[in-house]
């Protein structure tokens, strides 16, 4: 799996995965002009789309409701270093009998972003510039 960001200016970037583009900016109270959601909302996005991917899965493969399914995705600051330090993830399957909730919760709980943010993943950071100038 792999992303591109190029630089647009300002506070906005323009994403590339696959052959699909979105636009990253910042809201005007941080100097953006909020043309496209913030980084820390995307990683919500990311995380509820995943969970709700998997939630139909759960549901399509048991023949229930998937009708006004939703799924909202909260986060908190935390303490220096800057982050999100927690996360809540509410799934919302009004069609859906009682008996299905802990499964729903199980398939729920396999989200692959769910998972990455449950554990420690390493990262490596590269920077790369340009070569040195010989004299």
């Amino acid at each position: 799996m792999e992303t591109l960001v190029r630089y647009l200016g300002n506070t906005k970037f323009e994403a590339t995965t696959r052959r699909h583009k979105i636009i990253c900016d910042q809201p005007v109270e941080n100097q953006g002009t909020d043309a496209g959601m913030s980084p820390p909302e995307f990683l919500l996005v990311s995380l509820a789309t995943c969970a709700g991917y998997y939630a139909t899965q759960y549901l399509l493969t048991r023949a229930l409701s998937t009708e006004q399914l939703t799924v909202r995705v909260s986060a908190e600051k935390g303490a220096p270093p800057p982050r999100l330090a927690s996360f809540v993830i509410e799934v919302e399957a009004p069609h859906v009998d009682l008996k299905h909730r802990d499964g729903l919760l199980r398939a729920v709980k396999t989200c692959l972003i769910h998972n990455t943010l449950s554990h420690s993943a390493a990262i490596d950071l590269h920077v790369h510039t340009a070569a040195p100038v010989l004299a």
